[in-house]
Protein backbone atom coordinates (compact mmCIF):
# COMPACT_ATOMS: atom_id res chain seq x y z
CA UNK A 1 0.00 0.00 0.00
CA UNK A 2 1.42 3.44 -0.62
CA UNK A 3 2.59 5.12 1.51
CA UNK A 4 0.04 8.60 2.29
CA UNK A 5 2.00 11.95 1.54
CA UNK A 6 0.93 15.80 2.77
CA UNK A 7 2.38 19.14 1.75
CA UNK A 8 2.23 19.52 5.66
CA UNK A 9 3.86 16.41 6.73
CA UNK A 10 7.95 16.47 6.50
CA UNK A 11 9.51 12.38 7.18
CA UNK A 12 13.20 11.99 7.62
CA UNK A 13 15.29 8.79 8.80
CA UNK A 14 14.05 6.12 10.48
CA UNK A 15 15.24 5.78 14.25
CA UNK A 16 15.04 2.22 16.09
CA UNK A 17 12.38 0.92 13.35
CA UNK A 18 9.95 4.02 14.13
CA UNK A 19 9.29 6.94 11.09
CA UNK A 20 10.28 10.29 12.53
CA UNK A 21 7.41 12.46 11.14
CA UNK A 22 7.15 16.34 11.90
CA UNK A 23 4.30 19.13 11.00
CA UNK A 24 3.52 22.76 11.79
CA UNK A 25 0.67 21.48 13.57
CA UNK A 26 1.84 22.04 17.69
CA UNK A 27 -0.70 24.57 18.17
CA UNK A 28 0.34 27.93 20.48
CA UNK A 29 3.93 27.30 21.38
CA UNK A 30 6.49 29.90 22.67
CA UNK A 31 10.55 30.12 23.13
CA UNK A 32 9.83 32.62 26.18
CA UNK A 33 7.96 30.79 28.61
CA UNK A 34 10.60 31.70 31.39
CA UNK A 35 9.47 35.11 30.63
CA UNK A 36 6.76 34.91 33.35
CA UNK A 37 9.35 35.23 35.82
CA UNK A 38 9.65 38.85 34.33
CA UNK A 39 5.86 39.28 34.87
CA UNK A 40 6.23 38.14 38.96
CA UNK A 41 9.58 40.77 39.31
CA UNK A 42 7.10 43.54 37.75
CA UNK A 43 4.84 42.85 39.90
CA UNK A 44 6.99 42.79 43.26
CA UNK A 45 8.70 46.00 42.03
CA UNK A 46 5.54 47.90 40.33
CA UNK A 47 7.84 48.88 37.42
CA UNK A 48 5.41 48.45 33.93
CA UNK A 49 2.38 50.61 35.55
CA UNK A 50 4.43 53.29 36.77
CA UNK A 51 6.50 53.70 33.87
CA UNK A 52 3.57 53.81 31.73
CA UNK A 53 2.19 56.84 34.27
CA UNK A 54 4.93 58.93 32.62
CA UNK A 55 3.61 59.06 29.26
CA UNK A 56 0.47 61.59 28.10
CA UNK A 57 -2.22 59.49 26.11
CA UNK A 58 -4.26 62.28 24.50
CA UNK A 59 -5.41 59.46 21.92
CA UNK A 60 -9.61 59.33 21.75
CA UNK A 61 -9.82 56.03 24.26
CA UNK A 62 -12.86 54.67 23.27
CA UNK A 63 -10.69 54.15 19.69
CA UNK A 64 -7.77 53.08 21.54
CA UNK A 65 -6.59 49.63 20.86
CA UNK A 66 -3.20 49.02 22.41
CA UNK A 67 -2.91 50.82 26.02
CA UNK A 68 0.22 53.06 26.90
CA UNK A 69 1.00 50.22 29.89
CA UNK A 70 0.45 47.07 27.16
CA UNK A 71 2.78 48.81 25.02
CA UNK A 72 5.38 49.85 27.88
CA UNK A 73 4.94 46.01 28.90
CA UNK A 74 5.52 44.55 25.39
CA UNK A 75 8.44 46.89 24.73
CA UNK A 76 10.35 46.66 28.35
CA UNK A 77 9.47 42.66 28.05
CA UNK A 78 10.65 42.30 24.52
CA UNK A 79 14.17 43.97 25.13
CA UNK A 80 14.31 41.85 28.38
CA UNK A 81 14.02 38.51 25.93
CA UNK A 82 16.39 39.97 23.77
CA UNK A 83 14.47 41.45 20.70
CA UNK A 84 16.27 44.59 20.04
CA UNK A 85 14.33 46.00 16.81
CA UNK A 86 10.62 47.26 16.69
CA UNK A 87 10.04 44.80 13.40
CA UNK A 88 10.15 42.15 16.22
CA UNK A 89 6.84 42.80 17.25
CA UNK A 90 5.21 42.33 13.69
CA UNK A 91 5.88 38.36 15.07
CA UNK A 92 5.91 38.52 18.71
CA UNK A 93 2.81 40.33 18.76
CA UNK A 94 1.09 37.42 18.43
CA UNK A 95 3.05 35.51 20.98
CA UNK A 96 0.62 34.45 23.70
CA UNK A 97 3.84 34.26 26.49
CA UNK A 98 3.91 38.32 25.63
CA UNK A 99 -0.01 39.33 25.49
CA UNK A 100 0.00 37.23 28.85
CA UNK A 101 2.31 39.76 30.15
CA UNK A 102 1.27 42.49 28.92
CA UNK A 103 -2.18 41.66 30.34
CA UNK A 104 -4.19 41.66 26.88
CA UNK A 105 -4.97 38.45 25.24
CA UNK A 106 -7.41 39.67 22.67
CA UNK A 107 -7.83 42.57 20.76
CA UNK A 108 -11.38 44.33 20.24
CA UNK A 109 -11.20 44.35 16.45
CA UNK A 110 -11.49 41.38 14.91
CA UNK A 111 -8.81 42.20 12.35
CA UNK A 112 -6.10 42.85 14.73
CA UNK A 113 -3.40 41.07 17.11
CA UNK A 114 -3.74 41.19 20.83
CA UNK A 115 -0.37 43.11 20.91
CA UNK A 116 0.79 46.43 18.78
CA UNK A 117 3.50 45.97 15.85
CA UNK A 118 6.14 47.89 14.73
CA UNK A 119 4.49 51.00 13.93
CA UNK A 120 2.21 51.17 16.79
CA UNK A 121 5.08 51.37 19.08
CA UNK A 122 7.36 53.22 16.99
CA UNK A 123 5.22 56.38 17.74
CA UNK A 124 5.32 55.19 21.15
CA UNK A 125 9.40 55.77 21.08
CA UNK A 126 9.17 58.99 19.27
CA UNK A 127 6.73 60.76 21.80
CA UNK A 128 7.75 64.18 22.23
CA UNK A 129 7.36 65.94 25.60
CA UNK A 130 4.24 67.26 24.35
CA UNK A 131 1.78 66.11 23.24
CA UNK A 132 0.29 67.52 19.69
CA UNK A 133 -2.09 67.14 16.74
CA UNK A 134 0.17 64.53 15.26
CA UNK A 135 1.59 63.44 18.32
CA UNK A 136 -1.18 61.98 20.48
CA UNK A 137 1.50 60.67 22.74
CA UNK A 138 3.91 62.78 24.88
CA UNK A 139 5.96 61.57 27.75
CA UNK A 140 7.78 63.43 30.91
CA UNK A 141 11.28 63.26 31.10
CA UNK A 142 11.20 64.27 34.91
CA UNK A 143 9.43 61.82 35.73
CA UNK A 144 10.64 58.46 34.19
CA UNK A 145 14.41 59.73 35.80
CA UNK A 146 12.60 60.42 39.27
CA UNK A 147 11.79 56.17 38.23
CA UNK A 148 14.68 54.89 38.36
CA UNK A 149 15.62 56.26 41.51
CA UNK A 150 12.36 55.61 43.61
CA UNK A 151 12.65 51.85 42.68
CA UNK A 152 16.36 51.84 44.19
CA UNK A 153 15.07 53.43 47.11
CA UNK A 154 12.45 50.72 47.49
CA UNK A 155 15.18 48.25 46.91
CA UNK A 156 16.40 48.97 50.27
CA UNK A 157 13.64 47.92 53.37
CA UNK A 158 16.15 49.83 56.06
CA UNK A 159 18.71 52.57 54.84
CA UNK A 160 22.47 51.93 54.08
CA UNK A 161 24.83 54.33 56.20
CA UNK A 162 26.59 54.94 53.27
CA UNK A 163 25.99 54.17 49.44
CA UNK A 164 28.83 54.98 46.85
CA UNK A 165 27.40 56.43 43.53
CA UNK A 166 29.37 55.73 40.34
CA UNK A 167 29.47 57.93 37.28
CA UNK A 168 30.83 56.94 34.10
CA UNK A 169 30.44 58.41 30.44
CA UNK A 170 30.63 55.82 27.72
CA UNK A 171 30.60 56.04 23.77
CA UNK A 172 27.32 55.09 21.63
CA UNK A 173 28.73 54.45 18.21
CA UNK A 174 26.10 55.85 15.53
CA UNK A 175 26.35 54.83 11.95
CA UNK A 176 23.57 57.27 10.19
CA UNK A 177 23.17 60.71 10.56
CA UNK A 178 20.92 61.25 13.83
CA UNK A 179 20.91 63.94 15.42
CA UNK A 180 23.31 64.97 17.76
CA UNK A 181 25.67 63.26 16.22
CA UNK A 182 29.72 64.37 16.16
CA UNK A 183 33.14 62.67 15.89
CA UNK A 184 34.88 61.74 18.70
CA UNK A 185 38.71 61.53 18.62
CA UNK A 186 39.51 59.27 21.55
CA UNK A 187 37.06 56.65 20.55
CA UNK A 188 37.55 57.14 17.24
CA UNK A 189 33.77 57.11 15.75
CA UNK A 190 30.55 58.86 15.21
CA UNK A 191 29.03 58.73 18.57
CA UNK A 192 26.87 59.62 21.20
CA UNK A 193 28.43 60.36 24.86
CA UNK A 194 25.79 58.84 27.34
CA UNK A 195 26.23 59.02 30.58
CA UNK A 196 26.00 56.43 33.29
CA UNK A 197 25.15 56.59 37.59
CA UNK A 198 24.80 53.31 39.09
CA UNK A 199 24.86 52.52 43.08
CA UNK A 200 26.46 49.02 42.74
CA UNK A 201 24.18 46.96 40.19
CA UNK A 202 20.91 49.52 40.45
CA UNK A 203 20.82 51.64 37.62
CA UNK A 204 20.15 55.56 38.68
CA UNK A 205 20.43 57.26 35.78
CA UNK A 206 20.92 56.91 32.16
CA UNK A 207 21.28 59.98 29.84
CA UNK A 208 22.06 60.57 26.52
CA UNK A 209 24.29 63.26 25.35
CA UNK A 210 26.36 64.44 22.31
CA UNK A 211 29.56 63.94 22.09
CA UNK A 212 31.47 67.23 21.09
CA UNK A 213 31.41 67.97 24.88
CA UNK A 214 33.63 66.95 27.94
CA UNK A 215 32.69 63.79 29.87
CA UNK A 216 31.77 65.78 32.99
CA UNK A 217 29.18 67.74 31.40
CA UNK A 218 25.61 67.89 32.96
CA UNK A 219 26.69 65.52 35.83
CA UNK A 220 26.58 68.38 38.33
CA UNK A 221 22.82 68.61 37.40
CA UNK A 222 22.44 64.89 37.31
CA UNK A 223 23.85 64.43 40.95
CA UNK A 224 22.05 67.06 42.45
CA UNK A 225 19.14 65.69 41.48
CA UNK A 226 19.89 62.13 42.20
CA UNK A 227 21.18 63.08 45.46
CA UNK A 228 17.87 65.51 46.47
CA UNK A 229 15.45 62.62 45.63
CA UNK A 230 17.75 59.92 48.15
CA UNK A 231 18.52 62.84 50.92
CA UNK A 232 14.15 63.39 51.05
CA UNK A 233 13.79 59.85 51.73
CA UNK A 234 17.92 58.67 53.50
CA UNK A 235 18.49 62.13 55.44
CA UNK A 236 21.21 60.68 57.11
CA UNK A 237 22.82 58.37 54.46
CA UNK A 238 26.27 59.61 53.72
CA UNK A 239 27.11 59.50 50.21
CA UNK A 240 30.31 58.96 47.97
CA UNK A 241 30.72 59.83 44.41
CA UNK A 242 33.78 57.78 42.37
CA UNK A 243 34.69 57.83 38.69
CA UNK A 244 37.72 58.23 36.52
CA UNK A 245 39.80 61.46 35.72
CA UNK A 246 37.00 62.52 33.21
CA UNK A 247 34.71 63.73 35.89
CA UNK A 248 37.73 65.41 38.40
CA UNK A 249 36.80 68.85 37.57
CA UNK A 250 35.86 71.86 39.87
CA UNK A 251 32.57 72.61 39.33
CA UNK A 252 31.66 68.94 40.41
CA UNK A 253 34.05 69.06 43.65
CA UNK A 254 32.94 72.37 44.60
CA UNK A 255 29.24 71.26 44.56
CA UNK A 256 30.09 68.22 46.76
CA UNK A 257 31.91 69.98 49.26
CA UNK A 258 29.07 72.45 49.55
CA UNK A 259 26.82 69.79 49.79
CA UNK A 260 28.23 67.16 51.99
CA UNK A 261 28.75 64.85 49.51
CA UNK A 262 32.02 62.73 49.36
CA UNK A 263 34.18 61.97 46.25
CA UNK A 264 37.28 59.93 44.92
CA UNK A 265 37.49 60.52 41.08
CA UNK A 266 40.70 59.91 39.34
CA UNK A 267 43.41 62.51 38.30
CA UNK A 268 44.90 62.88 34.78
CA UNK A 269 48.69 62.76 35.38
CA UNK A 270 50.94 65.59 34.40
CA UNK A 271 54.63 66.85 35.06
CA UNK A 272 54.02 68.38 37.87
CA UNK A 273 52.08 65.72 39.54
CA UNK A 274 54.92 62.74 38.52
CA UNK A 275 57.73 65.61 39.64
CA UNK A 276 55.96 65.55 43.06
CA UNK A 277 56.47 61.96 44.10
CA UNK A 278 59.45 61.30 42.69
CA UNK A 279 61.32 60.45 45.49
CA UNK A 280 58.53 57.52 45.86
CA UNK A 281 59.06 56.48 42.08
CA UNK A 282 62.57 56.05 42.65
CA UNK A 283 62.57 54.08 45.91
CA UNK A 284 60.06 51.79 43.73
CA UNK A 285 62.06 51.57 40.73
CA UNK A 286 65.17 50.67 42.99
CA UNK A 287 62.99 47.97 44.85
CA UNK A 288 61.91 46.61 41.80
CA UNK A 289 65.46 45.89 40.26
CA UNK A 290 66.04 44.56 43.72
CA UNK A 291 63.05 42.26 43.94
CA UNK A 292 62.94 41.49 39.90
CA UNK A 293 59.58 42.38 39.84
CA UNK A 294 56.69 44.91 40.12
CA UNK A 295 56.89 47.48 42.98
CA UNK A 296 54.18 50.11 44.61
CA UNK A 297 54.37 52.84 47.12
CA UNK A 298 51.92 55.84 47.86
CA UNK A 299 51.75 59.07 48.91
CA UNK A 300 49.48 61.41 50.35
CA UNK A 301 49.19 65.24 49.73
CA UNK A 302 47.92 68.52 49.59
CA UNK A 303 47.22 69.71 45.96
CA UNK A 304 46.25 72.57 44.16
CA UNK A 305 46.46 73.23 40.25
CA UNK A 306 48.12 76.42 38.78
CA UNK A 307 44.26 78.16 37.83
CA UNK A 308 41.71 75.48 37.44
CA UNK A 309 40.61 74.61 40.90
CA UNK A 310 39.46 77.15 43.63
CA UNK A 311 41.12 75.32 46.62
CA UNK A 312 43.92 72.68 47.74
CA UNK A 313 42.56 69.60 47.83
CA UNK A 314 43.69 65.73 49.27
CA UNK A 315 45.76 63.81 46.22
CA UNK A 316 46.75 59.98 46.75
CA UNK A 317 49.24 58.47 44.15
CA UNK A 318 50.22 55.40 43.66
CA UNK A 319 54.14 55.35 42.76
CA UNK A 320 54.92 51.80 40.62
CA UNK A 321 57.14 51.06 39.07
CA UNK A 322 56.77 47.94 36.77
CA UNK A 323 59.29 45.46 34.41
CA UNK A 324 58.41 47.78 31.70
CA UNK A 325 58.88 51.07 32.98
CA UNK A 326 57.18 53.71 35.82
CA UNK A 327 53.20 53.33 36.05
CA UNK A 328 52.39 56.64 38.20
CA UNK A 329 48.76 57.10 38.98
CA UNK A 330 46.70 59.64 40.97
CA UNK A 331 43.17 60.29 42.49
CA UNK A 332 41.81 63.04 44.17
CA UNK A 333 39.27 63.16 46.99
CA UNK A 334 37.70 64.89 49.85
CA UNK A 335 37.63 61.43 51.99
CA UNK A 336 40.43 62.37 55.15
CA UNK A 337 43.44 60.71 55.81
CA UNK A 338 41.47 59.66 59.77
CA UNK A 339 38.83 58.11 57.03
CA UNK A 340 41.16 56.02 55.34
CA UNK A 341 44.50 55.75 54.08
CA UNK A 342 46.16 55.76 51.14
CA UNK A 343 46.90 52.67 49.74
CA UNK A 344 43.00 51.01 51.08
CA UNK A 345 41.85 54.29 49.21
CA UNK A 346 43.12 53.82 45.84
CA UNK A 347 43.11 50.08 45.70
CA UNK A 348 40.29 48.82 47.76
CA UNK A 349 38.09 51.82 46.78
CA UNK A 350 39.07 53.89 43.75
CA UNK A 351 39.86 50.85 41.42
CA UNK A 352 36.14 48.94 42.54
CA UNK A 353 34.70 51.40 40.22
CA UNK A 354 35.98 48.92 37.48
CA UNK A 355 32.71 47.05 38.25
CA UNK A 356 30.83 49.85 36.82
CA UNK A 357 31.61 49.09 33.34
CA UNK A 358 30.68 45.30 33.59
CA UNK A 359 26.88 47.00 34.08
CA UNK A 360 27.15 48.87 31.07
CA UNK A 361 28.19 46.46 28.68
CA UNK A 362 25.54 44.47 30.53
CA UNK A 363 23.59 47.41 28.94
CA UNK A 364 24.87 47.85 25.61
CA UNK A 365 25.55 44.12 24.94
CA UNK A 366 22.64 42.24 26.51
CA UNK A 367 19.89 45.13 26.28
CA UNK A 368 21.00 47.12 23.18
CA UNK A 369 20.86 50.44 25.30
CA UNK A 370 23.49 51.56 22.06
CA UNK A 371 20.64 50.72 19.85
CA UNK A 372 19.87 54.46 18.93
CA UNK A 373 18.82 54.26 15.33
CA UNK A 374 15.98 57.10 15.48
CA UNK A 375 16.56 60.38 13.64
CA UNK A 376 16.18 62.77 16.76
CA UNK A 377 18.33 62.59 20.06
CA UNK A 378 14.14 62.59 21.81
CA UNK A 379 13.50 59.15 20.42
CA UNK A 380 17.11 57.74 20.87
CA UNK A 381 16.80 58.96 24.70
CA UNK A 382 13.46 57.16 24.88
CA UNK A 383 14.83 54.12 23.61
CA UNK A 384 17.96 54.37 26.34
CA UNK A 385 14.90 54.49 28.92
CA UNK A 386 13.23 51.41 27.45
CA UNK A 387 16.71 49.31 27.44
CA UNK A 388 17.00 50.80 31.06
CA UNK A 389 14.12 49.88 32.66
CA UNK A 390 14.94 46.00 30.82
CA UNK A 391 18.22 46.41 32.93
CA UNK A 392 16.34 47.28 35.91
CA UNK A 393 13.48 44.45 35.83
CA UNK A 394 16.43 41.85 35.19
CA UNK A 395 18.19 43.14 37.88
CA UNK A 396 15.12 43.35 40.63
CA UNK A 397 14.83 38.85 39.18
CA UNK A 398 18.52 38.67 39.97
CA UNK A 399 18.09 40.64 43.40
CA UNK A 400 15.43 38.98 44.73
CA UNK A 401 14.68 36.19 42.90
CA UNK A 402 17.89 34.37 42.05
CA UNK A 403 19.61 35.76 45.41
CA UNK A 404 20.71 32.18 46.41
CA UNK A 405 21.25 30.75 43.31
CA UNK A 406 24.16 30.02 40.75
CA UNK A 407 22.32 33.06 39.02
CA UNK A 408 22.87 35.57 42.03
CA UNK A 409 25.81 37.09 39.84
CA UNK A 410 24.90 35.88 36.24
CA UNK A 411 24.81 38.68 33.75
CA UNK A 412 21.39 39.85 31.80
CA UNK A 413 22.19 37.10 28.95
CA UNK A 414 22.80 34.45 31.21
CA UNK A 415 19.88 34.80 33.08
CA UNK A 416 17.73 35.30 29.81
CA UNK A 417 19.56 32.23 27.70
CA UNK A 418 19.18 29.89 30.99
CA UNK A 419 15.85 31.22 32.69
CA UNK A 420 13.39 33.30 30.21
CA UNK A 421 14.39 31.13 26.78
CA UNK A 422 12.67 28.39 27.53
CA UNK A 423 9.89 26.34 25.23
CA UNK A 424 6.98 25.65 25.45
CA UNK A 425 3.35 24.77 24.84
CA UNK A 426 0.11 26.83 25.65
CA UNK A 427 -2.89 25.90 26.08
CA UNK A 428 -6.12 27.97 26.82
CA UNK A 429 -9.40 26.95 27.93
CA UNK A 430 -12.15 29.08 29.20
CA UNK A 431 -10.80 29.02 33.11
CA UNK A 432 -7.30 29.21 32.37
CA UNK A 433 -3.85 29.12 30.51
CA UNK A 434 -1.47 26.78 30.79
CA UNK A 435 2.17 26.83 29.77
CA UNK A 436 3.25 23.48 29.92
CA UNK A 437 7.10 23.95 29.73
CA UNK A 438 9.83 21.60 28.64
CA UNK A 439 9.98 18.79 30.72
CA UNK A 440 14.16 18.42 30.41
CA UNK A 441 14.56 22.32 31.48
CA UNK A 442 18.15 21.89 33.27
CA UNK A 443 17.15 25.04 35.66
CA UNK A 444 13.79 24.05 37.01
CA UNK A 445 15.00 24.08 40.97
CA UNK A 446 16.69 27.79 40.00
CA UNK A 447 13.50 28.46 38.23
CA UNK A 448 11.29 27.51 41.03
CA UNK A 449 12.82 29.08 43.44
CA UNK A 450 12.66 32.53 41.86
CA UNK A 451 8.63 32.00 41.57
CA UNK A 452 8.34 31.27 44.85
CA UNK A 453 10.65 34.71 46.17
CA UNK A 454 8.94 36.82 43.92
CA UNK A 455 5.77 35.54 45.28
CA UNK A 456 6.61 36.35 48.65
CA UNK A 457 8.09 40.37 47.33
CA UNK A 458 5.25 40.69 45.67
CA UNK A 459 2.89 40.24 48.80
CA UNK A 460 4.78 42.70 51.02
Amino acid sequence: MPTECSRELFGYEVVEGRRVMAAFDGGEVTSDAGALLLGATDRAIGLVTRFAVCFDDGRAQAQVEHTIEAMAAQRVFGIALGYEDLIDHDQLRHDPVLATLAGKLTAKRRDCAPLAGKSTLNRLEHAPVTPSRYHKIGHDAAAIEGLFVALFLEAHRTPPQQIMLDLDATDDPLHGHQEGRFFHGYYDCYCYLPLYVFCGRHLLAAKLRRSNIDASAGAVAEIERIVGQIRARWPRVKIVLRADSGFARDELMAWCEANGVDYVFGLARNERLVGAIAEELAAAEADSLALGGPVRRFADFGWRTLDSWSRERRVVAKAEHLPKGANPRFIVTSLSAAEVDARTLYEDVYCARGEVENRIKEQQLDLFADRTSAATMAANQLRLWFASFAYVLIEALRRIGLRFTQFATATCGTIRLKLLKIGAQVRRSVRRIKVAMASACPFQAEYHLAYLYLQRAAAF
